[in-house]
């Protein structure tokens, strides 16, 4: 959508990204104040449109960025739960980029990159539409990840996972730390529960700033957890505030974290931005959008005879965690296993995590950042070795084969290892070519 690199070039970007909000005209002290930030490893995604979803159920009009896109590159600008249409996409685009043409014209000599770009266009967007929220997903880390410059005292780290090792660091502490800089001084993150046995380093390393940390777990409870094909029923406590009979339709435990951090957010920036505000239309809210929330490719039924299931979790934690919450909704039994990893992931590492659960595996190569088929399918035999296990490099050939394998036996089908695979798919599946989707 831009014509530039995924990355700038020049160093960090901080700075010439903030000459281009100036340049726009973003107020910057506006934004901060209207705007959450979800950082985190996995679960980004899902807890950016459960905040957004609580906005939208109270009433105000809700911004939404995130990345990657799914299927079409609109998904990443959305406000009130609708993407950006392709018109005015196409008018903002032009105005972003034509100032970044003119700061090169006055010595901005760094090339920005396509996420800086996009995240300009969301500020843009949302400030001309007059939001009243704005929630924004990061990109990677934290600390010089774009969505830093808004200034957020209200973020979250929803999980962390070894990712980005070479620029986030090479140990969970170090990824934490690193998310946990898109929050400004005398702010508040809010952590999920895997981040729970980090707490005294998040305390310290916090410290200086005067940020203080909120964690799933500790501050803020999860109970009476009911899952069932449908929904997920739970009860939430946020400080002394009790949610009861909290209701969600996506599936995975993991979703409870989610959807806890969420809640906690949006009350918390209540408190700050509206502390007048009714109680009581402040927990219809959170009941009505969390109940409300949808998010595509999250242990996504995309068909259901034979039942087929995708899930677009990408590292070891997120494919863990989603096998978990198959389980728990569809059952352990009579699955068969797509399987495709990015040729920049460990596949040894994904293929552990997946492989030994299924007795079925067909081994696939999405088309965009694909690892061959093959060094898949070697990394599936060495985690399960009396797996009956098929090759099938092509997409289509991959949709076909594992769709008459389950129609044969029958079996159910789970597609996993990466977005990509995932997403392509469930394109081929709907009759679409997975060839020509454009990804960031």
């Amino acid at each position: 959508m831009f014509n530039l690199p995924k990355y700038g070039t020049g160093g960090i970007g901080l700075a010439r990204l903030a000459l281009l909000l100036d340049a726009l005209c973003i107020d910057r002290t506006r934004l901060q104040q209207h705007s959450l930030v979800i950082t985190g490893s996995n679960g980004k995604g899902s807890t950016a449109a459960f905040c957004a979803s609580i906005g939208r159920a109270f009433g105000l009009r809700t911004g939404l960025f995130t990345s990657p896109h799914l299927y079409r590159f609109n998904e990443r600008f959305q406000i009130d739960g609708e993407p950006v249409d392709d018109e005015l996409l196409e008018a903002l685009v032009l105005r972003v980029a034509t100032a970044i043409t003119d700061l090169d014209h006055h010595g901005v000599t760094e090339t920005f990159g396509a996420f800086e770009a996009q995240f300009a266009l969301a500020c843009l967007y949302f400030q001309e539409m007059g939001c009243d929220l704005a929630v924004f997903e990061a990109g990677i880390g934290g600390r010089y990840d774009p969505v830093r410059l808004i200034g957020a005292t209200l973020t979250c780290v929803t999980s962390v996972d070894l990712e980005h090792t070479a620029l986030l660091g090479n140990s969970l502490a170090l990824i934490a730390s690193d998310k946990s800089d898109a929050c400004a001084s005398h702010g508040t993150v809010i952590y999920g529960e895997n981040c729970l046995p980090l707490r005294a380093h998040l305390a310290e390393y916090n410290r200086n700033r005067h940020v203080a940390g909120l964690h799933v777990g500790d501050g803020i409870a999860i109970s009476s957890v009911v899952t069932s094909r449908k929904a997920q029923n739970f009860n939430c406590r946020v400080g002394e505030t009790k949610l009861r009979g909290l209701e969600i339709t996506l599936h995975g435990e993991f979703q409870l974290n989610n959807a806890a951090i969420a809640a906690a957010l949006f009350l918390l920036w209540m408190r700050r931005m509206h502390p007048d505000a009714d109680a009581t239309r402040i927990d219809h809210a959170i009941r009505a959008g969390l109940r409300e929330t949808r998010w595509a490719g999250r242990l996504e039924v995309i068909q259901r005879d034979p039942l087929t299931v995708i899930d677009v979790g990408h590292t070891p934690d997120g494919v863990m965690q989603a096998l978990r919450g198959l389980h728990a909704v569809h059952g352990k039994d009579d699955w068969l296993l797509v399987l495709g990893v990015s040729a920049d992931k460990n596949i040894d590492e994904i293929a552990q995590h997946l492989a030994p659960h299924f007795g079925v595996i067909v081994c696939t190569r999405a088309y965009h950042k694909g690892a061959d088929a093959r060094l898949v399918g070697g990394g599936a035999r060495k985690a399960h070795a009396t797996a009956r296990i098929h090759v099938a490099n092509a997409m289509e050939d991959a949709v076909k084969l594992s769709q008459q394998l389950a129609r044969t036996v029958p079996r159910k089908v789970y597609v996993a290892g990466g977005l990509f695979v995932a997403i392509e798919y469930a394109t081929v599946l709907r009759g679409g070519k997975a060839e020509d989707l454009q990804f960031f």
